[in-house]
């Protein structure tokens, strides 16, 4: 799968859940889960126990009708773990330039993180073309992505970090090109309690809050 196969699966539905789970069951059910309710992309954190083991066994499972990345990717060692376990697109807090000389290396898909203007300009000058505004919530959220927007209407960005059901609208409405949810989506109580439809109703939720919110966005253009 090439770079521009990846970024066009994930601006498709718009969504990248965050999953943090304690256990490879936990996160394996997690994934079930959020499948179920629509979103076939998910982006596995390497803070959860034996990730790379659960990368790989989710690809496993779900690589043939999910796209599968790993989150908190911080060292390149990290990235390469990850890239052999068979992550599509690796997605870091902040910009490490040895992740993205890794993933250049592998043809594989960088989303670093960046918050301020300086940061996004660095991000874009070492070629990234999806930025994760990371944690946009706490500068603002919508009303940030959008002042951000202003300077650079072709960044491409997937703001990370409060975001959640009753907000996806007004992050689509400002300009994201994706959204980053964790734990809004992937209740952590809910998981343990093995209460999966919980999970899958909030997916089903959040793709038709982006849904609805996409097309009222086209038909304010015409």
């Amino acid at each position: 799968m090439t770079i521009d196969d990846v970024i066009r699966r994930i601006g498709k539905i718009g969504i990248v859940p965050v999953v943090r789970a304690a256990t490879v069951e936990d996160a394996t059910r997690a994934v079930e889960a959020i499948c179920a309710g629509g979103i076939p992309v998910l982006e596995i954190t390497m803070t959860v126990p034996n990730a790379t083991s659960v990368i790989r066994h989710v690809v496993r499972e779900y690589g043939s009708t999910a796209l599968i990345g790993a989150g908190t990717v911080t060292t390149s060692e990290q990235a390469n773990q990850c890239i052999a376990a068979g992550a599509e697109f690796l997605v870091s807090p902040g910009l490490s330039l040895p992740v993205l000389e890794v993933a250049r290396a592998c043809a594989k898909l960088a989303i670093p993180g960046a918050l301020t203007p300086t940061e996004l300009m660095h991000a874009q000058d070492n070629g990234v073309k999806l930025i994760k505004i990371f944690p946009c919530g706490n500068l603002g959220g919508p009303k940030y992505l959008q002042s951000l927007k202003g300077p650079f209407p072709d960044a491409v960005l997937i703001p990370t970090g409060g975001v959640n059901v009753s907000n996806a609208a007004d992050y689509i409405a400002a300009g994201a090109f994706a959204l980053g949810v964790g734990g809004d989506l992937v209740n952590a109580s809910a998981l343990r309690a093995g209460n999966l439809a919980e999970i899958t109703q909030a997916a089903r939720e959040l793709v038709q809050a982006v849904h609805g919110a996409r097309e009222l966005a086209a038909a304010l253009k015409c």
